[in-house]
């Protein structure tokens, strides 16, 4: 069973604020629209936040770490040691995550949510029910509780983000495996063919995506993963821990009136799963980069996403989103800080 409060309404928008910053907008010193997308991530900023002056200074990230059964069929071109190796350079400073948090003045904390280390690595929270899921082509990855463990994990590392008052959140994620159990998860749900939905991954070549694709469709017959399959079984059968963790923590987060900022195609499945399980918490997801991975267009076209940015990116790590956090700075910035017609005594557009 999962937990009671993922299915805990999130708070709507406030029509207000949106209202005002509409009005706002039409009054500053430039042709309505002109300004396009950043015009719209100001307003929606705006309503999320309740705020006349919306903000993106406060942006603590999150990684989850987990690793992936399913590794042990080939399914990556790197093998399974590298999540953990992996967590030694996030702590280091020297992932590329590292690098973009630290450039953007984000605070950064790794959890281990399911990796194979046996002993916990300097500077990484560890917070996981199990040292990696089972391989899902020969059994169910997890059982009802260690995806309910898993949710928690993230409403928790959540909480922690707390001190942080953040304006809005980044979740990312590693895990050796990851995008064969985010490509099962978007084909269940989704009910579409693995080819669809199957791309390279760590750089896996087109026979490498064929036996990946075939691996998932076998795995989606064994379990009996047929068109709208509750989506805990979803999660049971062939689930990560990570993306289950990064799922509850944007609930988690929209209940706490956080707008999120979704990385690229494992996040965006991760937030097809919140948004399966808590529709209320949709509105809460921003959407920061259109991933070079296959079948991130599939997902965002279901969820019905405009990201902010294309460029060609797939390497995960939210490393995407943080990418994309300097547009929604300076966003918020030309929003609050143009002048209007009036305060600059420019004629305005005649009516």
């Amino acid at each position: 069973m999962l937990p009671d409060w993922i299915s805990a309404e999130c708070p709507a928008p406030s029509h207000s604020h949106r209202e005002a910053a509409l009005a706002r907008q039409a009054q500053l010193t430039k042709p309505l629209g002109a300004l396009g997308r950043l015009e719209e991530v100001a307003v929606e900023l705006a309503a999320l936040q309740a705020s006349e002056r919306p903000a993106a200074e406060r942006v603590p990230v999150v990684l989850f770490a987990g690793d992936h059964g399913i590794a042990a069929q080939g399914v990556s071109a790197y093998p399974p040691e590298v999540t953990v190796q992996m967590l030694h350079n996030f702590a280091g400073g020297g992932a590329a995550i590292s690098v973009l948090a630290r450039s953007l003045g984000c605070p950064l904390e790794v959890v281990d949510v399911g990796t194979l280390a046996v002993d916990a690595v300097r500077g990484v929270s560890v917070d996981k029910p199990r040292r990696g899921t089972r391989d899902f082509s020969a059994e169910q990855a997890l059982t009802p509780e260690e995806v309910a463990f898993a949710c928690e994990a993230g409403r928790r590392a959540v909480a922690r983000q707390a001190d942080h008052a953040p304006d809005l959140v980044i979740f990312g994620e590693m895990g050796i495996g990851n995008t064969t159990s985010a490509a099962a998860i978007a084909a269940a749900l989704l009910s579409c063919a693995p080819h669809d939905i199957v791309g390279s991954g760590t750089g896996l070549d087109a026979d490498g995506r064929a036996r990946k694709a075939a691996v998932i469709s076998a795995a989606l017959a064994r379990h009996g993963l047929m068109p709208n399959a509750a989506v805990a079984d979803v999660l049971a059968a062939v689930g990560g821990l990570e993306i289950i963790a990064m799922a509850g923590a944007m609930i988690a987060a929209a209940q706490r009136r956080w707008p999120v900022l979704v990385d690229g195609f494992i996040v965006s499945v991760a937030a097809l799963v919140a948004v399966r399980l808590n529709p209320s918490c949709r509105p809460w997801l921003l959407f920061s980069h259109r991933s070079a991975e296959r079948g991130h267009a599939v997902v965002l076209d279901a969820l019905g996403a405009r990201p902010l940015i294309d460029l060609d990116l797939r390497l995960g790590e939210a490393s995407g989103a943080a990418t994309a956090l300097p547009i929604i700075r300076l966003a918020c910035a030309l929003h609050n800080g143009m002048a209007t017609f009036a305060e600059a005594a420019v004629s305005g557009r005649e009516t």
